[in-house]
């Protein structure tokens, strides 16, 4: 019969099976956050209209000057 404790964890092994078994819940947290920013960034436009820069539109123009 195999003992059921067979010594303590190799340094690699230990980081192997933090990662298995924290791994999918960072997976997770990462998808979810992408997916809230994809969703919120394509709700953007059609909550809040784009107001039009006034600077942008002056870009390049002379300065119009009173006669």
């Amino acid at each position: 019969m195999t003992p059921l404790h067979l010594g303590a964890l190799h340094p690699i092994e230990q980081v192997l099976t933090l990662i298995l078994a924290f791994g999918p819940f960072v997976v997770l947290g990462i998808v979810i956050w992408w997916r809230r920013r994809t969703e919120d960034a394509a709700q953007q436009p059609a909550d809040q209209p784009e107001q039009p820069d006034q600077a942008a539109d002056d870009v390049g123009a002379e300065p119009q000057r009173e006669r």
